[in-house]
């Protein structure tokens, strides 16, 4: 914990002062004045809220990847495109920065190479000493396998040690895969080890239980936890690492129970609404040239349909006809309901539109109609949407808010070809719902613009 306070305030340091630095070095270039500090609080603040919005700060993100490199240079983007409105549309005149656009550009661009550089430096020193620490994941056999499956699936970074609950509940247990390792300790053993440091642990994960803890136990892991050691619960080890809710821990109360404040909040909804209208209907206008180009690409092809809508359920469950580009062949009775890796209904055009989530455009008029949010759960088809409900316990809770052309399900895990991506993908959408803020929409276009750079769209 304390390793990881020290990497966060050490890049928020180096990202100050190359921010600084980049800055004055392109006025010290252009002959202008120097060196600046008050004039740089905004374009500072944009670069930190842009990198935070893609973890650029947390010590768990792999840095040394090409997504990340991706996302760190589009974060930075977006805050050169912020940095240029305020400075030269709503700031009055006499700002600083004012003197040159160049200086702006010059400083932006510098600082993606820069901010990068040393955040893999970082992060290659840390893997080289770090120590392996693990993971001490306490429940029944059962549920210890069910969580080796989850870890392959979603990933850790860390080895996990398995340990059987404080007791054994007589039932008849499933036969545990060679793979999962229990330890055969005692887990008053397990935590022996950890406070007497023979044993590295990142985080201690609780199986919930209706069984409480035994007093002893407790106050160990409050001990260990106040050291630096956190102890969670699965669901909120799910929420906190994984960012998604366990479908394991919802039943019909479940709303009542915790319910979704922000989503229902008059407030918020408003402000969504608002900013959905005026941001869908500036980009309906900038992009109705290529709205046009696309459709007549989808036209020459085979002289069919441009467009194509499908009964979607909004909010609700209130149905509408949702509009897009088409990029598939009709289709015939026997057809799948899930398009397929390599579809042969997908034309060319299509596949090039479909990678590029520009066959999505035509929607931004269901967002300024109402029917739809830029961001939210995925609009599913009422034909899949009444199967789901039949087999998806609380599936209908996605049916909240209003659904979005991209949202954090979509950038999580980009596609959903049969029912348990159903059930993973609807894992993250109430994630979305229960912990919406606009912060996390941010943080979903930035990811929205990678994967439509980098053709990650089926």
């Amino acid at each position: 914990m304390a390793n990881f306070r020290r990497s966060t305030v050490g890049l928020l340091v180096l990202d100050i002062v190359s921010v600084w630095t980049c800055f004055n070095l392109a006025l010290y270039l252009r002959a202008l004045q120097a060196p600046v500090f008050v004039p740089l609080v905004w374009p500072l603040l944009f670069c930190l809220l842009a990198i935070y919005l893609i973890d650029g700060y947390k010590s768990q993100t792999d840095m040394m990847s090409l997504d990340y490199t991706s996302q760190h240079s589009i974060a930075l983007l977006a805050a050169l495109i912020v940095t240029l409105l305020l400075t030269f549309v709503f700031v009055p005149h006499g700002y600083e920065l004012q003197a040159s656009r160049s200086v702006i550009l010059v400083s932006f661009a510098a600082l993606v190479p820069v901010t990068l550089s040393y955040r893999r430096i970082i992060y290659a020193r840390a893997l080289r000493v770090r120590e392996v620490r693990n993971v001490v994941f306490v429940g029944d056999p059962a549920s210890c396998m069910n969580f080796k499956q989850e870890c392959d699936k979603v990933g850790i970074g860390y080895p996990v040690i398995y340990a059987l609950a404080f007791e054994d509940n007589g039932t008849s247990a499933p036969p545990i895969p060679a793979d999962v390792r229990i330890d055969p300790r005692s887990f008053k053993s397990i935590l022996d080890d950890i406070e007497a440091n023979r044993l590295p642990v990142q985080a201690i994960v609780l199986r919930e239980s209706s069984r409480s803890l035994p007093e002893d136990i407790s106050q160990r892991l409050m001990r260990l936890y106040f050291s630096g050691i956190p102890t969670y619960t699965l669901e909120l080890f799910h929420q906190v690492h994984w960012r998604k809710i366990p479908l394991y821990r919802l039943n019909h109360t479940w709303l009542f129970q915790e319910g979704f404040p922000i989503a229902r909040e008059p407030v918020f909804e408003r402000v969504k609404r608002a900013s959905d209208v005026i941001l869908a209907g500036i980009a309906l206008i900038v992009t109705f040239p290529l709205i046009l180009l696309c459709g007549l690409a989808v036209w020459i092809e085979d002289r069919g349909a441009i467009f194509f809508t499908q009964n979607r359920i909004g909010r609700n469950r209130v149905p509408f006809k949702v509009v897009k580009l088409r990029t598939m062949r009709p289709p015939r009775a026997n057809d799948s309901h899930y398009t397929e890796e390599g579809d042969s209904r997908i034309t060319k055009v299509g596949r090039l539109l479909r990678a590029t989530r520009l066959d999505e455009l035509p929607q931004l008029w269901n967002v300024l109609i109402g029917d739809m949010s830029l961001i939210g759960p995925r609009a599913e088809w009422d034909v899949l949407v009444e199967q789901y409900e039949k087999e998806i316990p609380c599936y209908h809770f996605r049916h909240l808010v209003k659904p979005g052309i991209t949202g954090w399900a979509q950038v999580n895990y980009p596609y959903g070809a049969n029912m348990e991506d159903t059930i993973r993908k609807l894992e993250f959408d109430l994630y979305y719902i229960r912990h919406f803020s606009f912060l996390l929409d941010a943080a979903i276009v930035l990811k929205t613009i990678h994967i439509m750079l980098f053709g990650k769209g089926r």
